[in-house]
């Protein structure tokens, strides 16, 4: 592009910032990003982004390891529950998880012993939850499915673990503030 003293300019193909600066960031909520922290809006609907397409992963990967018909809590709550090969109390699940309606994971937790991947028992008054050989196995295709199709992906990508760590680590942080907003949210 030229502009009217012939001196060349940038062009949106020519500059990823040009586009970026004309565009504003990229959100789902322009009303929220109008706000003092534009890149916080942009975040959450990165976040969104990969929400979904998480979830999307979870069931297909299990799927392609031999176990349809999943909801995303599903797969987290077998995953869970053979984390280390030890039972775990409901209450345990749902905190791992940061889920408040434990009647989800209940319900997750049935139709998964109905698939006769996972088994309830006691300890004490408390209902328990273990990983059954077949709960086991399915997590070891899950995770073969995974190596062959996601890790290998983005290894390629060339993308450093320690950030990969970083991102999670900042996540989880990141995670606590939602938290205690919410409370405050609850309380007003």
């Amino acid at each position: 592009m030229v502009n009217p003293k012939n001196e060349p300019t940038d062009t949106a193909s020519d500059n990823p910032r040009a586009i970026k600066s004309l565009l504003g960031p990229i959100v789902s909520s322009a009303h929220l990003a109008s706000g003092e922290s534009p890149a916080l809006s942009e975040f959450e609907f990165g976040l969104i982004l990969v929400g979904h397409a998480f979830e999307r992963w979870m069931v297909r990967c299990m799927a392609a390891a031999g176990v349809k018909d999943l909801s995303p809590l599903d797969v987290l709550v077998l995953h869970t529950v053979n984390h280390r090969s030890r039972p775990k109390k409901l209450a345990d699940i749902c905190l791992v998880l940061n889920v408040e309606d434990t009647h989800t994971v209940n319900y997750a937790i049935k139709k998964l012993e109905k698939l006769k991947l996972l088994k309830t028992g006691r300890s004490g008054k408390e209902k328990t939850v273990g990983i059954t050989p077949a709960g086991e196995q399915a997590c070891l295709a899950y995770r073969e499915v995974r190596e062959a199709l996601l890790v290998r992906s983005i290894r390629a990508l060339g993308m450093d673990e320690k950030v990969l760590q970083e991102v999670g680590q900042r996540m989880r942080a990141l995670s606590g503030h939602y938290d205690q907003a919410a409370r405050s949210a609850a309380s007003l």
